[in-house]
């Protein structure tokens, strides 16, 4: 249900970055069980914390107006999953030379069900899921795509294979740039988010060198943090649906400690 609010004195004001508004974050009361988000007061209970689980890297923010189920743990679950597969691909377990299943869940449950999951948290305001389960929904179908004779993607580049392995590099590299941005954003939030998106970024950088490299080593090595990429989308999804109600066990509230003064 939406947080219940108060107002306060007009010294908890909004205040600008880049022509945008934003919301100053103070406490109150006996043991801070206040927080104040600009003008507003709420009861520390009221409002939800960073949390991997829900793909959300605000310290505090206000519950989202509609109460759906968490698109977020359901989008965590299709990366996980792809993920694991794809980088057991790569790092050529089992002698599996062809990709076929991979790029079956990559297009259908990393791609497509990950970019809903995406469109589903942007509706309920999590702009940050949004943006970084549409993107990376786009990706994953984008990648089986390459894959998919049809598309005629490798075949453009049939005459010059060296051609096709550098576009792929460039293509991981660019990937890799905007998973590097969203760990920016994630540095207040969990440790969980934080080894995540650190995972994520590894994987791409070491993928794209592999290709501009064509060093077999590097894919496998790629292939294998692409592995444990999965396993902290799945930690994190995890997080999102366990609770006392469900499991004998539940994650731990692992906040990153805010290094410096303590600001919006």
């Amino acid at each position: 249900m939406q947080a219940e609010s108060e107002s306060v004195t007009p010294n908890s004001t909004k205040e600008e970055v880049d022509g945008m508004p934003t919301h100053r974050v103070s406490t109150a009361g006996h043991g801070n069980e206040f927080i104040i988000l600009g003008n507003r007061k709420y009861y520390r209970h009221e409002l939800m914390t960073a949390f991997a689980g829900n793909f959300n890297p605000e310290r505090y923010a206000p519950y989202p107006v509609h109460q759906f189920g968490n698109a977020s743990a359901l989008s965590l679950s299709g990366f996980g999953i792809s993920a694991f597969c794809l980088g057991l691909y790569y790092a050529g377990a089992m002698g599996i030379k062809t990709s076929a299943v991979a790029v079956s869940l990559c297009v259908m449950y990393g791609g497509l069900v990950q970019l809903l999951g995406g469109v589903w948290e942007l509706a309920i305001g999590n702009s940050f899921a949004g943006c970084a389960f549409t993107s990376f929904g786009a990706f994953w179908i984008a990648t089986g795509c390459t894959s998919i004779p049809a598309f005629g993607i490798a075949a453009a580049y049939a005459d010059d294979p060296a051609m096709f392995a550098n576009a792929q590099g460039f293509y991981l590299l660019g990937w890799m740039i905007f998973s590097f941005l969203l760990l920016m954003l994630v540095l207040k939030a969990t440790w969980p988010f934080v080894a995540l998106l650190t995972s994520l970024t590894t994987t791409f950088a070491v993928l794209a060198a592999a290709n501009f490299t064509g060093k077999p080593n590097v894919l496998t090595a790629g292939g294998v943090i692409c592995v444990i990429t999965a396993f902290f989308g799945w930690y994190c999804a995890w997080a999102g649906v366990a609770n006392k109600q469900n499991s004998y066990f539940t994650p731990l509230d692992l906040t990153v400690p805010i290094f410096g003064k303590s600001v919006s």
